[in-house]
């Protein structure tokens, strides 16, 4: 208590913000292991911690050291184990607007950003249109459009195309009976660049049972990035898109114009 007494009377400010720091760092962590089995394992790791510090400040060495050893290896482990969550903690300190939606609150960088990978005008008619054909015809389709993340893991499960963005031509891809009708699309700038790709597929347990693996995909892709994922359901026929890990149903194509807009700022830049 008299420790405790005299760190109170010392309180300063770059304290408050030590704490604040600590605080907000843990509340991101427990946001990105929510719903996943990773939380339990961090809850492990903070009781180990707690009981680590207890037995430190009781005199108890040789629990102590047995703990210390156990948070020392623990630091491999958790890296290994934590892989995909640590690449996304990095991923969302280092694109500002994927911390809120982040674009308003952030809109010089958001202006920056867009300028800084040089838009090119993506046909957004073009893409739109062939949403709209597919839903009529309920054709499954998965769409990727990049930004900053240009996805190259990804791009390297598919086959490469390289062909300007054109409705007929994202029709004809996801037609049931073209071989690369299977996976996802990938757009850069007004280029599709490749076909037929693989996605990560969401570890969020807090997912509905009822979506199906391209919305899972969806989701999976723009939780590990900054891209926009549009969804074309091939049972209800219905218009998703998927952006930072959330997913807003059944959109009209003026909605997911607007939405593509404003994912490119196009407004702004005009």
């Amino acid at each position: 208590m008299e420790a405790f007494r005299t760190w109170l009377e010392n309180f300063s400010f770059f304290q408050a913000l030590d704490i604040a720091i600590v605080a907000f760092l843990i509340y991101q962590i427990y946001k990105l292991v929510k719903g996943t089995s990773a939380l339990n394992i961090v809850v492990a790791i903070i009781g180990i911690f707690i009981i680590w510090k207890i037995a430190a400040q009781l005199s108890m060495p040789i629990t102590a050291e047995i703990l210390d050893r156990v948070v020392s290896m623990g630091l491999l482990a958790i890296v290994v184990v934590f892989q995909p969550e640590i690449r996304r903690f990095l991923f969302m300190l280092t694109t500002p607007t994927a911390i809120i939606d982040r674009r308003k609150r952030f809109g010089w960088m958001s202006r920056f950003r867009v300028k800084g990978i040089q838009k090119k005008e993506l046909n957004i008619t073009q893409v739109v249109q062939a949403c709209v054909h597919m839903s009529q015809e309920k054709t499954g389709a998965l769409i990727v459009l990049t930004q900053l993340n240009r996805l190259p893991g990804t791009v390297a499960t598919g086959e490469r195309l390289d062909a300007i963005v054109s409705s007929a031509l994202i029709e004809n891809i996801f037609f049931k009976n073209s071989p690369l009708h299977d996976g996802a699309l990938i757009i850069e700038k007004n280029k599709i660049i490749a076909a037929r790709c693989i996605l990560p597929v969401t570890s969020n347990k807090n997912v509905s049972a009822n979506l199906g693996l391209r919305h899972r995909s969806a989701i999976g892709v723009t939780e590990q990035s900054d891209a926009l994922a549009i969804v074309c359901s091939e049972e209800t026929g219905s218009i998703s898109y998927c952006l930072f890990g959330n997913v807003t149903y059944n959109v009209t194509p003026t909605q997911l114009r607007a939405k593509i807009e404003e994912f490119f700022q196009e407004k702004e830049l005009n």
